[in-house]
């Protein structure tokens, strides 16, 4: 893998990083936000920037942090105009950028007023905070979105002084501060241009708030949805989230916020993902997802995961990913640690918190053990390029996953954290682990925001710490291997054994029957579906794709009767007790075709039973602290 062989700089100043100071006094901002029409899925905003004669380069955010890419929704920025003095100013966007504007200022000007309007998806298209935000009942804000910052300084040093109108008896949430507030606005106390992106507003009709800590830093979950009903969760959902504060502040030892808001929407209408920041989290899932434990069930890693990002991520940052405004490239080639390790730590403290029980992790465990068993796109793509070729594979379509191979550094990662925490606790007879190099890598001093840098040298550095050991080879290995099969030396090393049964797992159960994901016959024929019997992805190499059958297809019929996901189940299971071959009556662009598939195996679902003749690390390593 390639290495970085400068230093990482430490950087320790509260609320954003250190870089050259200009001789003159950076631009104060003003921006005025008005919310109203949220529900017709439009924003329009107001900036007053400070200027002089000349040509003034305007940015819009491109490279958004956290979300690896020039993933900045230009295309939905409308309505653009600037004025100075009461005159129209001439505007163009830059042939080689399209992210930047340049204002032609004439003499006599020192302010500029900028106008925009940003229309937020109306379906599900676009990406995170490009994606659908806004319903009839709620809306989350995301101020890169509605905003542009001068060239020529970094947002640290940029202030912006806001202000926000929402719709009459809507409520929100938000980590910043509130410096006054009528019936008709909220003003926001000044913050850096950083810390205004890394603040997203949560606002609704319905909306609920509910403490989750009682000590300081205080810390609370901010909800809205699209009905109240369904934000009457059972009363031990929330003790599960106080536990997963509770949890964190063990494993890491510090915090590093003044406050924390989980800003979490529950809404069929806006894109579904998770989004970190310093002090709060944006996260987007199912509508009943409170109220419907199966719903819970398979959204239950998201906020778990967002929240370890307020260390992993935010406060410790590769260097090649803090860069000193929205302009600059990010460079993703240690996401491994930035995303791999966050989504271990936080499938742990699910565990330790409650959020999943020791089975219900397991079960996410084999699932994600099985994925990488069967992605044969791991034979000519490492671990290494998925998180190198981010900023180009953000929005590759779900169709060929397994072949194209996703951005499964989330996913394989786990499995190699594990591992490594496995190795530590082997190293020194179970008395050091992982949360040792949390406490080391991610804790001193709790206080405000800030970012302390590192690089592959200082991950391997601190592990050494921990435990003396090969681990520039083992990461080494572990991000440039080819397989074959899913790295299952710490699932191993812990105690347990990958297998696979007819059983359907409860997850696996409720990701297909209530949050309608796809039809998981991937372990069997090797095919993934849409409730439908749309063909999302085949495996090569297993019965289906050998048959002929790929994506795009639809499965219109299974041994003459019409598809349906029982049907398929039932007749999958039944495989194993004929002799005939399976029948999958296919269409394809208009075209219908009867496909054979000699297979006699059953169906195949993943789960991890107990290797007895091995300790059960596994188990200590999701015990409650």
């Amino acid at each position: 893998m390639a290495t970085r062989c400068r230093f990482a700089v430490a950087v320790i100043l509260a609320f954003g990083l250190v870089f050259p100071v200009f001789a003159a006094p950076a631009p104060h901002i003003t921006i005025s936000l008005d919310a109203t029409e949220a529900p017709r899925k439009i924003f329009h905003a107001h900036l007053t920037i400070p200027a002089s004669p000349g040509t003034l380069t305007l940015y819009y955010p491109k490279w958004i942090p956290g979300e690896h890419g020039p993933t900045g929704p230009i295309q939905d920025l409308a309505g653009l105009k600037f004025t100075a003095n009461g005159q129209l100013l001439k505007w163009r966007r830059d042939l080689l950028d399209g992210w930047t504007i340049h204002v032609e200022v004439p003499a006599g000007v020192n302010n500029v007023e900028g106008a925009l309007d940003f229309v937020s998806p109306a379906g599900h298209e676009g990406i995170y905070t490009g994606g659908a935000s806004a319903t009839d009942k709620m809306t989350v804000i995301s101020w890169n979105t509605v905003l542009l910052y001068p060239a020529g300084w970094t947002s640290d040093q940029l202030t912006y002084d806001a202000t926000l109108r929402l719709p009459r008896g809507w409520n929100f949430g938000t980590s910043l501060q509130v410096a006054s507030k009528t019936a008709d606005e909220i003003k926001f106390a000044p913050v850096s241009l950083t810390m205004l992106v890394d603040s997203p507003v949560i606002s609704g009709q319905y909306l609920k708030v509910v403490p989750l800590n009682e000590a300081n830093p205080p810390v609370e979950m901010d909800i809205a949805a699209d009905t109240a009903a369904v934000l009457d969760a059972p009363p031990e959902v929330w003790e599960h989230y106080k536990n997963l504060v509770a949890q964190a502040g063990a494993l890491f030892g510090a915090r590093h916020y003044r406050d924390y808001h989980f800003l979490f929407s529950l809404s069929d209408h806006v894109a579904h993902f998770g989004l970190e920041h310093h002090e709060s989290n944006d996260s987007r899932s199912y509508e009943r997802t409170l109220v419907d434990d199966r719903l819970r069930l398979v959204a239950s890693g998201l906020l778990p995961h967002e929240y370890v990002h307020s260390w992993n991520g935010k406060y410790r940052r590769p260097a090649d990913l803090t860069t000193p405004d929205y302009e600059k490239p990010m460079q993703t080639d240690l996401l491994w640690v930035y995303e791999g390790l966050t989504s271990y730590l936080g499938d742990v403290l699910s565990a330790r918190s409650g959020v999943r029980t020791a089975d219900q992790f397991r079960d996410a465990l084999a699932q994600i053990a099985a994925d990488l068993d069967h992605r044969p796109g791991r034979t000519w793509r490492n671990l290494q390029d998925t998180a190198d070729g981010v900023p180009a594979m953000q929005a590759a379509p779900h169709e060929w996953d397994s072949w194209r191979r996703p951005l499964d550094y989330y996913e394989e990662d786990v499995l190699n954290w594990l591992w490594a925490d496995v190795i530590i606790r082997q190293q020194t007879q179970n008395k050091k682990s992982m949360d040792d190099f949390c406490h080391l890598f991610h804790g001193g001093q709790s206080g405000p925001p800030q970012v302390k840098t590192y690089n592959f040298d200082d991950v391997v550095n601190t592990l050494n710490q921990v435990a003396p050991y090969d681990w520039r080879g083992f990461w080494t290995a572990r991000l440039t291997n080819h397989g074959p099969g899913a790295p299952l030396g710490g699932v191993e090393g812990s105690g347990w054994k990958l297998v696979y049964d007819e059983t359907r797992s409860e997850l696996v159960r409720a990701a297909e029957d209530v949050a309608r994901e796809d039809i998981n016959a991937a372990c069997s024929i090797g095919l993934w579906l849409k409730e439908d019997g749309h063909v999302t992805d085949t495996i090569e190499g297993m019965p289906a794709a050998k048959a002929g059958i790929g994506p795009g297809m639809a499965v219109v019929a299974v041994n003459g009767k019409k598809f349906s996901p029982d049907v398929l189940h039932d007749v999958l299971r039944a495989t194993k007790n004929s002799s005939e071959p399976l029948e999958l009556l296919v269409e394809n662009t208009e075209y219908y075709k009867v496909f054979k598939i000699d297979y006699h195996g059953g169906e195949k679902f993943p789960h991890l039973v107990r290797d007895e003749s091995k300790p059960d690390l596994l188990s200590d390593i999701i015990k409650a602290h």
